[in-house]
């Protein structure tokens, strides 16, 4: 681990925070892969009974992965590895054995989305902003998977708005529609009650757990099974309005969309 994911275990709960609040937790690839590690291979990592993933301070959870690194991104290759990379992660959460909880304050957005969404509960507070706004940021797209996930979560329809508009859902929204399992007030009474949820979680039944987890994983999954997206990714993510949408946003204007 580095400091920008921190671990910790204490009374049969995992607790992993992603730790760069002044990059609003934005995440390196580094951090991505410290995720999988942990939540993949419960058992090197105390054996907890069930993890919390939040993010350092109360502005966000995170929001999306860290777009100066997608300046090194060239051919096809380079944007389906990231997105293989991404889908290796995803699945870790799904796969986790243990039941897993977000916690989420502020911003959850990107990459950050996908990790909420493939933990098995989410509790978030009043400022919780979820999205993917990348119609109006970066002008790339989902993989396959993950917009197979969104819609079993929360039905096509939304998904289009949620993606087309590149709107910031709600926090009382996202409860009304099911994307959160509960809204708190803020950030003392959201870790206060993640932590009285996780201590009734801890105490029922393990495999009980696991079934659950893993049969809703393949429903999920086989929503998406031999349908591939490389061609939508590599449209996205080889043009010019991907390169045009990424130095916008680090160069704080707003892009020039050309549809090539």
């Amino acid at each position: 681990m580095t400091d920008e994911i921190l671990y910790d275990i204490a009374d049969g709960v995992g607790t992993v925070t992603l730790n760069r609040p002044q990059a609003r937790n934005a995440l390196t690839f580094a951090m991505y892969e410290g995720l999988a590690e942990i939540l993949g291979n419960p058992e090197k990592h105390g054996a907890p009974k069930v993890f919390v993933v939040t993010g350092a301070g109360d502005k966000a959870f995170a929001a999306g992965t860290d777009i100066a690194q997608f300046r090194e991104f060239k051919t096809a290759e380079d944007a389906l590895a990231y997105e293989n990379r991404i889908e290796r992660v995803i699945t870790s959460i799904e796969s986790c054995p243990v039941p897993t909880i977000a916690a989420i304050a502020g911003a959850v957005t990107g990459g950050g989305a996908a990790i909420a969404c493939a933990c098995d509960l989410r509790i978030a507070t009043q400022s919780a902003r979820f999205g993917f706004p990348v119609a109006r940021t970066l002008g790339n797209c989902l993989s396959m998977a993950n917009y197979a996930r969104l819609a079993s979560l929360l039905g096509s329809a939304r998904v289009k708005d949620i993606i087309f508009t590149a709107r910031l859902v709600e926090a009382e929204e996202g409860h009304r529609v099911g994307l959160y399992n509960e809204l708190v007030a803020d950030h003392a009474a959201l870790m206060a009650r993640v932590k009285e949820l996780a201590e009734t979680i801890r105490g029922h039944a393990p495999l009980t757990m696991r079934a659950t987890k893993e049969a809703l994983r393949r429903l999920t999954q086989a929503a998406s099974a031999d349908v591939d997206g490389d061609d939508l990714v590599t449209l996205c993510y080889t043009s010019a309005d991907f390169r045009e949408g990424m130095e916008a946003f680090l160069g704080k204007r707003t892009p020039n969309w050309q549809g090539k």
